[in-house]
This record gives structure tokens, C-alpha cells and sequence, in this order.
């Protein structure tokens, strides 16, 4: 039998479970708890714990918070919570059940080996199918790291998802699917030159979250938006999770990241939890903090508003939610040196206690305003699912936006609809119309034509309709507006001009991305053409039809080897990246504007007002002496044209990119350009093509602009571009 470990009356601070010396200290918050009783488990897997530990109101009680300090406790014990206090009233909304086994909110790590959700879901004891936290040592060499910080208009972001990057057998790591499984493709991420990668939640989450008719199906909630335990890694993505090694794991990641120059973004998801609504799970706050943490109806507390589509809607401008919610992330930084979280259904965070909209909403003015968050990068997906649409106007000065505005007009544009060049231009301009009047900056918006939740790249140029029966919905979940293009068949064909005009939109769309101001973002697996098979919405498929393929990176090399090479030209051209507002105006120390905009005609401005064109130019200039200046034309029309290119005084035009031929003609290093023997191209239908221009007297035999390009790039990097493979490009 086990002997009782002795116990003293605890401390309120700091909240979880906190090692000490002579022991651990546990502390919880709940404001209308009548009795609290902390569970001791040898295992994380133990039915039956140890010692149950009853907390009396006279010395385990100050304020909210409920105490206990458990005299030599070692590390690796795991435990849980049983709370009691008034049970679901209209008055109150209360939700307590001491019959429920309840995790720690701010527990550092949690197991589901034992999860049901169904046993959470109906009245009685669970125990027996509970989850569990367990007491960690936070104490970790990071050998001098600390977060990265990379200048927003250099950033390149590539969304990924940590189990879906290397679950395979063809990624060929030794654990795949894991924190660790990502480290061994740090060299790959290094090559390609994405700054930052955009991690899929990797809080805790509840795989068990899905539909009853997903669920038959044998599936389970894949993406991660459905978090419960906001300070935990996911035990999923773990090798030895039952060990409590989540945090070692998760900063090992970071910290190889960080060695190889690239940023860490989460996406964080604090707009809803996995406890779902009134019918759903109990696991944590519904029996813990009772009716502060979410939304409810202000005639009936037991009913919650849903604004997320997933049940629930966290209270965040509750005081203590605030307060729960600005130290969970600055957490995040302070101790796992993350670099920037990315805000799921950020507009939901902007609501008040009855739902409405804040002009000035506390948390996401506290998070601004956080100094511990000040080098951190914010970025806010600023809608959420009632309707409320805030892109160019989220609340705050420093967040970013996914600019769900760029996607779609992008989209159309690559799709050849009519009449819109005139916001494709402002689009690719940075989007000054949503930003420039609240004197933001063009890194306020997130550019991006692909992410995680829709089509893939490959698919957005393959179907015109979604295909998701396999989600066990009937094919109603996902977004039926894509604003894509199937180029003539649905689905796989062999047909050999269709397959090559979508292998060229898929170019374009990296082309007029990473010609755009803004930050890109990518969505991984669109550099070697992954697809989901026409499924939009594979928020489920934890299988083979999300799983990247690494076999297609060799199958679809060329397509890589565009991606690359068009990160390295962005890179390469301070222009692209400047971080004020293009004005179209001449500029003051060289003789042309800073962005000059063409139609059929050189030097003449597109019919902006007219609904059938479909092809743009710009001319954009360079912001160094030594730096080429671009020229770019997008012919999104059935028909070739030949159009003039503009003149500039003392250079001539080098062939960079022609998405219409094939590699390696599709995109031409500086060392491999030469100078144009005429001052005009033809640019196919459905193609994009760019030049960069180079200083010289004479056409033939002069030099090329490898040796400018490769100049100016060493003077703002450091390194010698025709010596060094893109492997040593930095990130910074």
C-alpha cells in the first residue's frame, strides 16, 4: 500500500501544478466551488489513483482559488480534479458535477490514453475514461535561444501540419507524425526559404471531436481546432507522451527551427473549446469555472451562443478569461520561445458578454498591448461564423489579417474572370484600400490563395466542385464558393494540356503571390502538388488523403524547383518587400515611379473600368542602385500577345520567369539570364512572365544581370549567390 503523502495548506500562486523544493504545489480556480478533492495516479493510464486529497475551506481557500502543497511528490505523478458546488440552473448556468474527473486548465501536460467522450457527454462517474495531467520539470538547456525576429515584410510564412507533414512512410523519418518527425525536415524547409512555418493547433486537443456519422466512419478530428488543454502540447504529436516529455519535445522543435533561422507561428484556437455546447463533454471549464468561461444566454444560463459553429463561444472579455488567455500565450513565449500565433475565428474574441461586437475589446487590446508579447507576431483570421466580417478593420494596429479578400479576388482572377484587374492591382499592391486609412502597413495583411481549410493548390485547378463524401456528411461540410477552376475536366485526366495548363496555374499563383506586397503565406505540400482529391474539408482525414506524399516532391520536382527559385527572386528584391505603401509616384532619386501599371500598351494604364480584361503589367522599381528593377505582365486571357516592354534609360530587360514553359525555362537563375534582343514578348494565354533589368550599353555582349543580381545580393546578405546552394540562403 501506499503511504499517504503529508500535505500543507499550499499557495493560490501560481495556478497548475508547480515543482518546488520539498515537493509540488497544486492550485486551481473556481469561484462557486463548494468541495475540491485532487486525485493522485501512479499512472497516466491508473483507474484507481493513489490518494485522494479533500481540500478544506479553512486552509486550501483564498479568494477564487483552491490549494494544496503535496510534500515530496515526485515528478511524473499524474492527477486530476473532482469539483462540486450548484448544478445547471437558469439562473446561474452552473455546471457542477463532482461524478466528473476534470483536467487542470493550466496543466504543462496531459494524457488521453484513457479519453472517452461519450462517458463525458452523459451524467455518472468517469474516471475510468478521464484524462489526466501529470506533474512536469519545466528546466531545459536552450543553449542561449531565444525567439526569432525577422521583419514582418521579409516573412515568408509555410503552413503546415505537424502530424500531416511527416505520417507517410515515405517521409522517411524515425518517428513520424511527431515534433521531432518535423526536425528532420528542418533541411528541406532551409532549401525551399520559408521564414516562419504556421504550425495546425498543436494545444492539446480532442481527437474524438467529429460528427457521429464521421465518427462510424472510423475518423476523428485531425486538424486540431478543438483544443481543451491551452498550456499542453498535443500528446499526440509525442513519442514518449507517457512520460510527460511534451514540453521537451515541443521545445527541442522550436529550438532546431530557430538554429536554422526559421520563425515558430501557432495557430491558436481560444475562440471556442472541444467542451461543445450544452449536450457536450464536461472535461475542464464547464466544471470548473462554471458559467464566466462562455457565452450563455442572458434569460436562460443554460443555453450557450455559438458563433464558432462548434458549440460554444469563450467569454474572452470575462476578466479572468482575459487574464487566462494573455498569460497562456505569453507562456508560449516566455518559456517555448515562439515567434507569432495565429488567431482561429479571431473575430469571436472580439464579442462581449451578450454577444455584441467591442469597439475595444479588452483581450485583443491586452494582447497588443502585452510587453512581454511586443516582438511577437499577432495575426488574426478576423471573422467568425455568425457573419461578423472584420478584414481591414480587425480591432488594434499591430495584428496582422489572413486577407480573405486576396484569396478570392486572386482566385478569380487566376481563373480568368473579367473585370476586376483594378482590385487585383490594389491586392497585389498590399491592399492599401483596407489598410493604409487606419495608417496600418502592407504587412497587415496575410496574402494567401491556398491554407489549410479548402482546396490545395493542385485541387483549386482540378475541380470545380468539393468532393467530401468521405467525411460521412453527405458531402454538405466545406465551402461549396471555391472560386476554382477544373481547366476543362473534374478530377484526374491524362489529358496532356490540361495537366500542363495546371501545372501553369499552379505557377501563377506562386508568381502573383510572392510578387505581391504583403507577407505570403504557403500552404505546404502546393510546392509538389498535393492533392486531397477534390476534398475541401479533410479536417477529419488523419489518412492518406491529407498525409503529404514526399514521393510527389521527386515526381513534381520541377514544380518545387519554381517555388524555390521564385523565393529566392523575392528575396533577392528589397522592392517586393518594402514596408510602406507603393504610391505610384516618381520617385526621388532615379527617374521613373516607384509602381507604374500597364495595359495592352506599354506606358499607357490598363482600362481599369473595363469588364472584359483580363491582363495586367507593372513595372516596379528598385529601391537599391545595384538592385534589378521588375517588369511583370499577367495575361490571364485565351489568347497569346505580343506586348511591348518599357524602356529604361541605360538597361535592358532579362527573362526571369515564363510560367507557360517548362523547367528549367519556366524560371531562370541571374547567373543563366541574358538581355532580350527586342524590346517586346509573347506571353501566352493563362502565363505570367517577369523581367529583371540590368545596367549595360549594348544588347549583345554585354554582360548579364547575374552579375548585378549576384552583387547586390551578397552586399544585403552576405553571401555569394553563384557560389551557395539556396540550402544557405538565411531567413533574415
Amino acid at each position: 500500500m501506499h503511504k499517504p503523502y503529508s500535505l500543507k495548506s499550499g499557495s493560490p500562486y501560481p495556478h497548475g501544478a508547480r515543482v518546488s523544493e520539498g515537493g509540488v504545489n497544486f492550485s486551481i480556480s473556481s469561484r462557486h466551488a463548494t468541495d475540491v478533492e485532487l486525485l493522485l495516479f501512479a499512472e497516466s493510464d491508473s483507474i484507481k489513483p493513489l490518494q485522494v486529497i479533500p481540500l478544506q475551506k479553512e486552509k486550501n481557500h483564498t479568494f477564487f482559488s483552491w490549494h494544496v502543497f503535496v510534500e515530496e511528490l515526485p515528478v511524473g505523478t499524474w492527477y486530476a480534479w473532482r469539483i462540486d458546488g450548484p448544478a445547471n440552473t437558469r439562473e446561474s448556468g452552473l455546471r457542477f458535477d463532482r461524478e466528473k474527473l476534470l483536467l487542470d486548465p493550466w496543466a504543462r501536460a496531459i494524457s488521453d490514453k484513457l479519453w472517452n467522450r461519450a462517458a463525458a457527454c452523459k451524467p455518472g462517474d468517469n474516471s475510468q475514461h478521464a484524462m489526466r495531467a501529470v506533474v512536469v520539470d519545466d528546466r531545459y538547456d536552450w543553449e542561449g535561444d531565444t525567439p526569432l525576429a525577422i521583419r514582418s515584410e521579409k516573412a515568408i510564412i509555410y503552413e503546415l501540419h505537424v502530424g500531416g507533414f511527416t505520417r507517410h512512410t515515405s517521409a522517411k523519418v524515425k518517428h513520424p507524425g511527431t515534433f521531432i518527425g518535423l526536425i528532420e525536415k528542418i533541411p528541406y524547409l532551409k532549401k525551399l526559404g520559408i521564414t516562419h512555418v504556421e504550425l495546425l493547433p498543436i494545444m492539446a486537443f480532442d481527437e474524438q471531436d467529429v460528427p457521429p456519422h464521421t465518427a462510424d466512419l472510423g475518423l476523428k478530428n485531425y486538424w486540431g481546432y478543438s483544443t481543451h488543454s491551452f498550456f499542453s502540447p498535443h500528446p499526440g504529436y509525442c513519442v514518449t507522451p507517457e512520460q510527460g516529455t511534451h514540453i521537451r519535445e515541443f521545445r527541442d522543435l522550436v529550438k532546431a527551427l530557430h538554429k536554422a533561422g526559421i520563425g515558430v507561428i501557432m495557430d491558436v484556437v481560444f475562440n471556442h473549446t472541444s467542451e461543445a455546447g450544452a449536450d457536450g463533454p464536461v472535461i475542464n471549464f464547464k466544471g470548473i469555472t462554471g458559467n464566466s468561461f462562455y457565452l450563455t444566454d442572458k434569460h436562460d444560463k443554460r443555453i450557450f451562443h455559438d458563433y464558432t459553429g462548434c458549440g460554444n463561444t469563450v467569454n474572452a472579455n470575462h476578466p479572468l478569461v482575459t487574464n487566462f488567455i494573455i498569460s497562456c500565450l505569453e507562456y508560449w513565449v516566455r518559456e517555448m520561445h515562439v515567434d507569432g500565433f495565429r488567431f482561429d475565428l479571431a473575430s469571436a474574441l472580439a464579442r462581449g458578454e451578450d454577444g455584441s461586437v467591442l469597439q475595444d475589446p479588452p483581450l485583443v487590446w491586452g494582447i497588443e498591448l502585452s510587453e512581454q508579447l511586443a516582438k511577437t507576431k499577432l495575426i488574426a483570421e478576423a471573422w467568425d461564423a455568425s457573419g461578423l466580417y472584420q478584414v481591414g478593420n480587425f480591432p488594434g494596429y499591430r495584428w496582422g489579417e489572413w486577407n480573405g479578400r486576396y484569396r478570392d479576388v486572386i482566385r478569380r482572377f487566376l481563373r480568368g474572370d473579367t473585370g476586376i484587374i483594378a482590385e487585383v492591382a490594389t491586392r497585389i499592391c498590399g491592399s492599401s484600400d483596407l489598410y493604409q486609412h487606419q495608417h496600418r502597413l502592407p504587412i497587415s495583411g496575410i496574402n494567401f490563395v491556398t491554407c489549410h481549410d479548402g482546396f490545395t493548390l493542385k485541387d483549386l485547378f482540378s475541380y470545380n466542385e468539393k468532393h467530401n463524401t468521405a467525411n460521412g456528411e453527405n458531402n454538405r461540410d466545406g465551402c461549396s464558393n471555391n472560386l476554382s477552376s477544373n481547366c476543362g475536366v473534374e478530377g484526374p485526366t491524362p489529358d496532356p494540356a490540361i495537366v500542363k495548363l495546371r501545372r501553369q496555374q499552379v505557377k501563377n499563383a506562386f508568381t502573383v503571390l510572392l510578387l505581391s506586397h504583403g507577407v505570403p503565406m504557403l500552404l505546404a505540400g502546393d510546392e509538389f502538388l498535393h492533392t486531397q482529391q477534390g476534398n475541401n474539408n479533410c479536417y477529419c482525414q488523419d489518412n492518406e488523403l491529407s498525409w503529404l506524399n514526399w514521393d510527389k516532391a521527386k515526381e513534381n520536382a520541377d514544380v518545387l524547383h519554381f517555388v524555390q527559385q521564385m523565393i529566392r527572386l523575392r528575396k533577392r528584391h528589397p522592392a517586393l518587400m518594402r514596408r510602406n505603401f507603393l504610391t505610384g509616384r516618381k520617385m526621388e532619386d532615379k527617374d521613373m515611379a516607384d509602381i507604374s501599371w500597364h495595359g495592352l500598351e506599354v506606358d499607357q494604364p490598363p482600362r481599369w473600368d473595363d469588364p472584359n480584361t483580363r491582363i495586367l503589367a507593372f513595372t516596379l522599381a528598385a529601391l537599391g542602385k545595384d538592385e534589378p528593377d521588375l517588369h511583370a505582365i499577367m495575361n490571364m486571357s485565351d489568347s497569346k500577345h505580343n506586348l511591348q516592354l518599357p524602356e529604361v534609360e541605360g538597361k535592358s530587360w532579362c527573362l526571369a520567369v515564363d510560367t507557360a514553359q517548362t523547367s528549367p525555362k519556366d524560371i531562370i537563375e541571374p547567373a543563366e539570364q541574358k538581355a532580350l534582343s527586342r524590346p517586346w514578348y509573347t506571353v501566352e494565354p493563362h502565363s505570367i512572365v517577369v523581367f529583371e533589368n540590368t545596367h549595360q550599353t549594348g544588347i549583345e555582349g554585354g554582360d548579364s544581370v547575374a552579375k548585378r543580381s549576384a552583387s547586390f545580393f551578397s552586399k544585403l546578405t552576405g553571401i555569394k549567390l553563384l557560389d551557395q546552394p539556396a540550402t544557405e540562403i538565411p531567413t533574415s
